[in-house]
């Protein structure tokens, strides 16, 4: 779905990509691990076509997307891609569904139309009720959620995660991140999550480590299919990721 073949990024002497390649599929959700400054945001920038690679290319599907122009860039960012990030980036003077339906309305919906399906999000996440609260309303983890719903609001192609649950207790970011989880196996979209915390690395299907703008990663199966998550005895679900209705109850 989103590869990366040799990108390379400066920002000085040393590059902070160096001749990365990546791939990622449908379905799948891969942790970026690695000490601060190795290039983990960078790779996710140049991924998501908020920056330039200075060399080497990026491809969602079969389109080139480093050499399209900042205009069209901002459109495939609106459209295809989602981001969720570690404060999560609401703007503090609107109420949570007007943050929830702002991409919708950047996409030349109407307030209207697009507060529906910014609703349906919200109830989904378990935030009835809390329409109308703005983000200072909110404790940390709703405010999260409110972040999450209006990532997955567009039914994105492909999801980048920036630390999604660094600013939150442990139990808090354990449900964001199964509930993140979820929706991106049921929209068959692709997770791409870069993270400090082993825990959550371990929930996603595959784990590279960036060091020195340099990836490595782990081994996947003899397909070429990343490793499954071991199924639940009664058939249920997979361990790790737990139906979205349950999570908030």
């Amino acid at each position: 779905m989103l590869t990366a073949r040799a990108v390379t990024k400066h920002f000085g002497p040393a590059p902070a990509l160096d001749r990365v390649d990546f791939g990622i599929g449908a379905g799948e959700s891969v942790a970026v691990t690695g000490p601060s400054g190795s290039g983990k945001s960078t790779l996710l920038h140049c991924l998501a076509g908020i920056m330039r690679p200075d060399s080497g290319e990026v491809r969602l599907f079969d389109e080139r997307i480093d050499s399209l122009s900042e205009r069209q860039r901002s459109h495939l960012r609106r459209t295809r891609f989602a981001f969720l990030f570690q404060f999560g980036q609401l703007l503090p003077e609107l109420p949570a569904e007007e943050n929830v339906a702002l991409p919708l309305m950047l996409d030349g919906r109407s307030r209207r139309d697009a507060l529906g399906p910014a609703r349906a999000e919200l109830r989904r996440l378990g935030l009835e009720g809390k329409e109308d609260r703005r983000p200072g309303e909110l404790s940390g983890g709703e405010a999260q959620r409110v972040a999450l719903a209006r990532a997955l609001v567009i039914r994105p192609a492909v999801v980048f995660a920036d630390e999604p649950t660094g600013a939150l207790d442990r139990a808090t970011g354990d449900q964001v991140m199964g509930v993140l989880l979820d929706t991106v196996s049921e929209l068959d979209a692709a997770l791409v999550v870069v993270t400090h915390d082993p825990r959550i690395a371990s929930r996603c299907t595959r784990t590279i480590e960036i060091r020195d703008g340099r990836l490595s990663g782990t081994p996947r199966t003899g397909d070429g299919a990343p490793e499954a998550l071991p199924v639940r005895p009664d058939g249920s679900g997979r361990f790790g990721h737990e139906p979205v209705a349950e999570v908030w109850r």
